[in-house]
């Protein structure tokens, strides 16, 4: 897997050269300088977050947990407050805990004040701000998201490493039939079992606080905490008509038929699923190689 793709980081830019140079062109990039002027720039910080909003409940996913594997969307594994999910990432350097897709907005919308969505950004989706948490050496599964939004990324505390490749490489990258993810590993590939992987491309980087990164509507992102820290996202919809109805489809129609079948067939559907997703990747190669 060639993760050398040189992605653009830049200074801060205005809307109408974002939207010509990154957003319509779909094209990443890693933005400097979006906190700077904002509240959220000087003051946000694991301590922050637990001193304001450290009673409110918060649900927690264990990246020990497989049981979950093979759905797209899971729910959390155990609820805490969020001043003792915070102790434990300070406490225990290594915990495998994280939070994912956490609405703080509706707990405290005073907080939208201090980073409201960067302008470069707006849209009708610009109220909805989500929080991500997660400790030293953490990961997320590489998948794209279901909806196909567009996302605007800011992180904050430590470091966290990004790896973006494009929806162009997803038979390659294994994606499961009525799904939005793949189960490899990226952080141990195994080539012998995965071996079209050895044909995709993409880009790393990583981000420290107050980068934005923009991750176009589709693309796949797999993503490693490097040091305890969070991250904000802002959603956009999809600029052309043709990724918005997938999105809709995804969640409309592939989520639910493929949760029935699941229910219906259980393990034996995730096999199947597997065997559909490497007869892709293998169809996928042949193509590479006739091209």
């Amino acid at each position: 897997m060639d993760l050398s793709l040189k992605i653009d980081v830049i200074d801060f830019l205005g809307k109408k050269d974002f939207n010509d140079k990154y957003f319509f062109p779909q094209k990443p990039v890693v933005i400097k300088g979006l906190t700077e002027y904002e509240i959220a720039g000087k003051k946000w910080s694991l301590k922050y977050f637990k001193d304001t909003m450290g009673d409110v409940e918060v649900g927690v996913f264990d990246n020990k947990n497989k049981k979950s594997a093979g759905s797209a969307l899971t729910s959390p594994d155990l609820k805490m407050k969020l001043s003792d999910f915070i102790s434990t990432l300070e406490s225990n350097p290594k915990t495998d805990l994280r939070i994912f897709l956490f609405d703080f907005y509706k707990h405290n919308p005073l907080l939208r004040r201090e980073f409201p969505c960067p302008k470069i950004f707006s849209g009708v989706m610009d109220k909805m701000g989500y929080l991500f948490f997660g400790g030293k050496d953490t990961t997320v599964r590489i998948h794209y998201d279901i909806d196909m939004s567009n996302v605007l990324l800011t992180h904050f505390g430590g470091r966290k490493k990004v790896v973006l490749v494009g929806p162009e490489y997803s038979d390659l990258l294994y994606c499961l039939p009525l799904n939005t993810y793949s189960l490899i590993n990226l952080g141990n590939i195994d080539y012998q079992k995965y071996p079209a992987l050895a044909h995709v491309k993409g880009y790393e980087c990583v981000l420290e606080h107050g980068d934005s990164i923009f991750m176009p509507s589709g693309y796949w992102h797999y993503i490693t905490y490097l040091d305890n820290s969070f991250s904000v996202s802002y959603r956009k919809i999809a600029p052309d008509f043709s990724k918005k109805v997938k999105g809709l489809v995804n969640v409309s129609i592939k989520m639910p038929l493929d949760k029935l079948i699941g229910k219906t067939f259980g393990k034996s559907w995730l096999i199947r699923k597997e065997q559909i997703a490497n007869q892709r990747a293998e169809k996928a190669v042949l193509r590479m190689q006739k091209a």
